[in-house]
């Protein structure tokens, strides 16, 4: 077990600076860090199951600016590694991650609120000429707080928590566990309303209502839809841009920007 805490310590480690020092590969995405979180323990197809769930969730999560929204990339390898030490389900695995991301959020603020302090003294030392330090205080010590932020809580969760988890979903009654089941697949729903909320377009409802209609009603998974999705905008984009249809032959360059589908 200790083994196991610290490698998963260690990969909140690594999804957290991922936006940070690493550039943006989308390794703090719930998805990412559950799976990976599957891989480390030997099972990755819950890994899978619950990324997925609180990808979802969070699809309608944006941080803008200094903002700290719930953090789900911390919840995502807690709830993963308690749902496959507890052999629990992914509906479970969304009770368990909801205030752990609350809690997450309230670390960032606090971690943030002290980390804004390092700016102004780094923009003493630039005055003084003091580079090398200023440097150290941005790419060092910053980068080093924000990594322990993350790693202890997974940590002392991961290495403290596991046995007590277990015990509080054996004593969970059935009635409770069927209640926490409607609300987890309500907060999925929500997140990706919110997603829609932004994007969806009177243009776009009619896609989107043939979508929900050919999953309802094909007995297709998500899966096979997405890739007939994928060869239909192809053949719409052919149609409409390519060289021999769309212009009547015309091989006049047509701006791809232009959004008439």
């Amino acid at each position: 077990m200790l083994v196991q805490s610290i490698l998963l310590g260690f990969i909140g480690v690594f999804c957290a600076l991922d936006s940070r020092i690493l550039g943006r590969l989308n390794f703090e995405r719930p998805l990412i860090g559950s799976t990976l979180v599957g891989l480390v323990l030997g099972d990755l197809q819950t890994g899978l199951v619950v990324g997925a769930s609180l990808e979802l969730m969070s699809l309608g999560i944006v941080n803008i600016g200094a903002a700290a929204p719930p953090n789900m990339n911390m919840a995502s390898i807690i709830a993963a590694a308690f749902a496959i030490f507890s052999n629990a389900n992914a509906e479970t695995a969304l009770t368990i991650a909801v205030p752990i991301s609350v809690l997450g959020q309230m670390l960032d603020i606090v971690l943030r609120t002290f980390l804004s302090n390092f700016s102004h003294r780094a923009d003493t030392l630039i005055e003084q000429g003091k580079f090398a330090k200023a440097r150290r205080i941005h790419i060092g010590w910053g980068t080093l707080l924000y990594g322990l932020s993350y790693f202890i809580p997974i940590f002392m969760a991961i290495y403290f928590g596991t046995d007590l988890v277990q015990q509080l979903v054996d004593i969970i009654p059935e009635w409770l566990t069927d209640g926490l089941g409607v609300a987890s697949k309500i907060l999925p729903a929500f997140g990706f309303a919110l997603l829609l909320n932004t994007m969806l377009t009177n243009r776009l409802i009619p896609y989107l209502l043939l979508g929900f209609l050919i999953t309802a009603y094909s007995g297709l998974d998500v899966t096979g839809i997405a890739l007939f999705a994928c060869i239909v905008a192809f053949v719409m984009y052919e149609v409409k841009y390519g060289r021999n249809g769309g212009n009547g032959g015309n091989t006049e360059e047509v701006d791809p920007l232009e959004d008439d589908l």
